[in-house]
């Protein structure tokens, strides 16, 4: 899989990309990250990539024309399944958007920044938009990093184990259940008897039971989706 992400400031990307899962699947050509600062596509001498909107208001807008140049160029090299902007305004990411996008080939995410960016960006280009939740930050780069953070450690090879990226919270619409390891017993918080017993369909009807309760209790919105 390539990921090419846009942004205004992509060293707020690059230490992220450099550790843990994403590092080990970019060394085993697992996943490509390849970050594109916008700058060098502005306009003039001092590579301008945003300006006053129209209409007058607050805020300064990312141009059309650097984010137009950059993705044309990509797309004129490769094919690109989604072309996603990550925006407050859209819907929130979860875990069925993860699963899906991590099937893609090639994508691109545009980090929002700004007060935006100019509405012809999205209607000639962006096919997905995401949002991470119902606040706003000061760019997307942090979205960026953590969609991609979600999509990369789903693809085959990228964990060691493979089925841990599946039984995660969110999977199956279910919270994950507790779990425990050494010592047995910890200032007299003991490991429930079931997880000790071998038993290993008593141990996935016990998981099973706690995963819908704390569901229940903590997120029972995710029990009535589909």
């Amino acid at each position: 899989m390539r990921i090419d992400i846009i942004s205004a400031v992509p060293e707020l990307l690059s230490g992220f990309f450099e550790h843990s899962i994403i590092k080990r699947a970019t060394e085993k050509s697992i996943v490509k990250i390849v970050l594109h600062d916008l700058h060098e596509y502005g306009k003039g001498k001092y590579r301008q990539i945003d300006d006053y909107q129209y209409g007058g208001g607050a805020g300064m807008v990312m141009m059309i024309e650097p984010i137009d140049t950059l993705i044309s160029k990509l797309k004129s090299e490769r094919d690109y399944d989604d072309i996603i902007f990550m925006t407050p305004d859209a819907p929130i990411f979860n875990q069925a958007t993860a699963n899906e996008l991590s099937l893609h080939q090639n994508i691109i995410i545009l980090a929002g920044h700004y007060k935006g960016v100019d509405q012809r960006v999205r209607d000639m280009h962006i096919t997905r938009e995401i949002s991470i939740g119902d606040f706003v930050l000061s760019g997307g780069e942090l979205p960026a990093a953590i969609v991609t953070d979600a999509i990369v450690r789903l693809i085959p090879g990228a964990i060691s184990d493979e089925t841990s990226a599946l039984t995660d919270s969110f999977q199956n619409n279910l919270l994950s259940p507790p779990v425990y390891t050494r010592p047995l017993n910890y200032k007299g918080l003991e490991v429930p008897a079931v997880l000790l017993s071998g038993n290993h369909a008593e141990i996935e009807k016990w998981r099973e039971n706690q995963a819908i309760n704390r569901t229940k209790g903590i997120r029972p919105d995710l029990l009535t989706e589909d």
